[in-house]
């Protein structure tokens, strides 16, 4: 081989290199958007938070793995999500300063939740379901914030995530997010009926914001590729359980809800109870006490945006 051919292919790898590395980089959010962050409510963004499921996930975990409801504003994380790419682990996200998100800036907390990428700048890994709290507002950002700062402060620091190579390379995300991160809706108001009431359309629009943003349903209830990504053409038809054995419901039309009325839905996400008189069980258990926090017309919102959903 020549000198100049050996060179050329140098230069090449080199370039290739720095294409990967700047592809890969972690990406904030633009100085106009931090620009209009302003100080949130924290009585608003109580509701958030039962809308984000947070204690779902970071609640502080009993010895058996599971959060009791006392524990649910004791934010220290711990608990493992056991899966396919290796066991994540919740992290600490109450107040205290040393262990937890105490000592972060509003920027620092909306980085995290609409980007997946921490103060340091170090991609986060999407069991934090930032995939879909990409879709929130800025205000309830703001107001989500304000409220965790109310809670109390836990000292303790959760154990790092056991990952194999090559999922421990946390570099490698940003090429992920590329394909797998979007703040747009999944499904568009023209899919959903558009109803010509306002009222109605308001309804729908609400149902869907807390579906596909904060209240991540998407992230269980939606099948994913290979690479770990939602299958966003089987948008809620039920997929295998991430976390266990089993199957989680399909929501969407044609799969586990079609006798279901919006009615039984709402009462469902209230009460824990379905239309044969069975109760919630298993993950879902927690997410059923969350949305029973929230307004009565959130959880009518949500179910008329799961009735509302097309056929596939």
């Amino acid at each position: 081989m020549s000198r100049s051919t050996l060179a050329l292919g140098l230069v090449l790898v080199v370039a290739l290199l720095a294409l990967a590395w700047v592809a890969t980089l972690p990406r904030t959010l633009p100085d106009e958007e931090l620009a209009a962050l302003v100080p949130g409510d924290a009585a608003r963004g109580e509701a958030v938070f039962f809308a984000g499921g947070c204690a779902s996930c970071h609640g502080q975990p009993d010895g058996k793995g599971v959060i009791p409801v006392q524990n649910k504003h004791l934010l220290s994380g711990g608990l493992k999500l056991v899966t396919d790419f290796g066991t994540f682990v919740a992290p600490n996200i109450s107040s205290d300063k040393t262990d937890g998100i105490g000592a972060w800036s509003l920027a620092d907390f909306a980085n995290a939740m609409l980007t997946g990428t921490s103060p340091d700048g170090r991609h986060y890994y999407p069991a934090f379901p930032y995939t879909s709290y990409a879709r929130m507002t800025l205000g309830d950002i703001s107001d989500l914030f304000a409220y965790l700062g109310t809670l109390p402060a836990v000292a303790g620091r959760a154990a790092d995530h056991e990952l194999a190579f090559p999922f421990n390379l946390r570099r490698g995300l940003g090429l992920w997010k590329r394909l797998n991160l979007s703040s747009d809706p999944v499904v568009s108001v023209e899919a959903l009926g558009r109803p010509a009431e306002e009222e109605v359309l308001s309804l729908l629009l609400r149902g869907r914001y807390l579906v596909e943003g904060p209240g991540h349903c998407g992230e269980c209830h939606t099948p994913r590729d290979a690479l770990g990504g939602l299958d966003y053409g089987q948008w809620l038809s039920g997929a295998a359980a991430p976390t266990g054995e089993g199957k989680i419901p399909g929501l969407s039309p044609g799969h586990d809800l079609d006798g279901w009325s919006a009615e039984d839905i709402a009462y469902y996400l209230e009460s824990g109870f379905t239309p044969d008189y069975d109760s919630v069980g298993g993950e879902m258990v927690s997410v059923q006490e969350n949305m029973a926090r929230l307004e009565p017309r959130d959880r009518q919102a949500i179910a008329a945006y799961i009735k509302a959903l097309p056929g596939r």
